[in-house]
């Protein structure tokens, strides 16, 4: 008997650790509690799971958002751990008192757990069980529910019969009617999603009337949820259908008094390009283009500009060129001298992709000259935009045609009074030099990049010692030993300090891209003489090249000359030379 009550007790116990641990007064118990309810419905078993674990979290839901949220997870994981599909619907009420919960991010998650565990339902359960919650959330007394309500219309109306199906169509078309906005953007929200799953007669009978409704809203953030909605739906239909059900709904957007709206529209621009098919393209979507493009506030030009060249790009290729020449480039001509620098930049991000539509006559006649304006631009993302997507138009009009008017504006921006527009130009040279080639590059850029070393900055100068790496890499050893080498060690005699030490910050890089031969017999000799400089600075960071080129120098070369610099260094009067040397020997020890 006592064996008997005591196995009664352990199979007890997991329950009872769980209450008292959801009862404590400590957040982080409560949360860790929740976290292992797996563990504990395993112990539990399926059958009281079910009996008695999801009962008491259905009754205990009235806790912190954070123990909330882990609960509407981990409830979405339990159908094994409730006996399968077929017990699935134990799970449903915790969720739905989760889904009424105040917190929206516990709501959202609630809401992610039913719609993961409404496809283990059987079709008769779907019916009987899982419509009827999304029935009383839909027409819940709280707004909280009925914006629940909204993601779950379309996971569960595939897999129910006509009638029931007719039921869900008038719940969401309730929805969509709500007194309260946000059920109402819930609902602009999920009815592309819905529009997917209904049948085309009743897309066209009953959602389409609810997307012209809520396109009309009185709430802008309701209308411009609406425009999501208008791609889904626009891709369900035929052509003339698109024309009929959907343009007016669009053309309304376009134009609304509401920026948000509009830009909205300007940033699914490409999506309704897709949606709507070449003809309405070109019949309507290019106006819409020119009216967005020319818009009243900035952030929709800048929307409108971003998608430029993808549209241009989608159009048919049998009247592609002539209508980008004709009614886009017009607008955009205008856009290059826009007071917004944002409006600017996001078209200097994309004009540089029209050269390959438009070819090399187009380019040079008409692109040449708005690039070389965005060149001169005050704004330097403008210019840096411009540099960093020359690739698209160097392979259309050649790098000769393209240098000598780049060349100025390059040279410009290198020399520009703001350090971190210098800094942004050293980062885009590595790509320069691969566009423009090793005599170019050296005849034309070379200069400024060894200009760079001496920057008064110390992040410029950092930044160009990084790039000289990038170059070699680029370009060859051999390149590096006959362009670069020479005048980075003509600064171990440079009269400022500073200079000498970023003669050594170069070779720490350089070392690792040219190799040994070239470290040992170039670079080496020119480190072990600033050994001696009268700059502690300059010494210690000598000690710290001999560390970092180590492992590119072979033992002989180490023993012969590295370490008795080290041993010297390592003896000088400076503790921070000591140091530094002292760190470097045992480093060149182990290897």
């Amino acid at each position: 008997m006592a064996a008997c009550d005591s196995s009664s007790d352990d199979s007890l116990y997991p329950i009872a650790v769980l209450i008292d641990e959801l009862k404590n007064e400590d957040v982080q118990l409560r949360l860790n509690s929740i976290k292992k309810l797996s563990t504990i419905s395993l112990a539990l078993g399926v059958e009281r799971t079910r009996s008695e674990l999801i009962p008491f979290l259905t009754d205990t839901i009235y806790d912190e958002d954070e123990v909330l949220l882990a609960l509407a997870e981990q409830l979405g994981q339990f159908t094994s751990l409730v006996g399968g599909p077929e017990y699935v619907y134990c799970l449903l009420p915790p969720l739905e008192s989760l889904a009424t919960v105040e917190e929206t991010v516990v709501r959202d998650k609630a809401v992610e757990s039913l719609r993961l565990i409404s496809s283990q339902h059987s079709p008769a359960d779907l019916e009987a069980r899982f419509v009827p919650l999304v029935t009383r959330l839909s027409s819940g007394d709280w707004f909280t529910s009925r914006t629940s309500a909204c993601g779950l219309f379309s996971v569960c109306y595939t897999r129910v019969n006509s009638s029931v199906k007719a039921d869900l169509r008038t719940h969401f078309r309730t929805l969509c009617q709500d007194d309260t906005p946000m059920v109402r953007r819930a609902a602009a929200s999920k009815l592309g999603e819905f529009a997917k799953v209904v049948e085309l007669e009743y897309l066209k009978t009953d959602l389409i009337p609810m997307f012209v409704s809520l396109a009309q809203d009185e709430q802008d953030s309701v209308r411009l949820l609406a425009v999501e909605a208008c791609v889904s739906i626009a891709s369900l239909l035929q052509q003339e259908d698109v024309e009929q059900l959907v343009m007016p709904t669009l053309r309304q957007c376009t134009s609304d008094t509401s920026w948000r709206v509009r830009y909205m529209v300007a940033d699914k621009f490409t999506d309704l390009q897709s949606a709507v098919g070449t003809e309405i393209t070109k019949a309507e979507l290019v106006g819409f283009l020119q009216s967005l493009l020319k818009d009243s506030e900035a952030e929709v030009r800048a929307a409108a500009a971003n998608k430029v060249k993808d549209f241009c790009q989608a159009l048919d290729p049998a009247y592609r060129e002539p209508l980008i020449m004709t009614s886009i480039l017009p607008y955009v001509k205008e856009l290059v001298s826009d007071p917004n620098q944002h409006v600017k930049a996001a078209l200097a991000s994309v004009i540089m992709g029209l050269s390959p539509i438009l070819g090399k006559h187009n380019t040079i006649e008409h692109l040449l000259p708005l690039f070389l304006s965005q060149l001169k631009d005050d704004c330097p993302e403008v210019r840096l935009n411009i540099i960093s997507n020359l690739d698209c138009v160097n392979e259309v009009i050649g790098i000769q045609q393209l240098s000598q008017s780049l060349l100025p504006a390059i040279v410009e921006l290198a020399e520009d009074s703001k350090w971190r527009v210098r800094l942004a130009i050293i980062e885009y040279m590595p790509l320069l030099a691969g566009q423009l080639g090793v005599e170019f590059f050296d005849e034309k850029l070379n200069a400024l990049c060894m200009a760079w070393l001496v920057d008064h900055v110390y992040a410029i100068r950092e930044a160009a010692t990084l790039n000289l790496k990038k170059l070699v890499e680029k370009f060859g050893s051999e390149w590096a030993q006959s362009t670069v080498i020479p005048k980075v060690l003509a600064m171990s005699n440079d009269q400022n300090y500073l200079h000498r030490m970023t003669c050594l910050f170069s070779i720490n890089v350089l070392a690792q891209v040219c190799g040994t031969e070239i470290t040992a017999h170039l670079m080496l000799p020119t480190v072990i003489t600033m050994a001696s400089d009268s700059v502690p600075n300059v010494r210690f960071n000598v000690a710290k090249t001999l560390q970092k080129i180590g492992p590119v120098l072979d033992p002989s070369c180490i023993q012969s000359q590295v370490k008795p610099v080290l041993e010297k260094l390592n003896s000088d009067e400076d503790v921070d030379v000591k140091y530094f040397a002292s760190e470097a020997m045992a480093v060149i020890a182990g290897i």
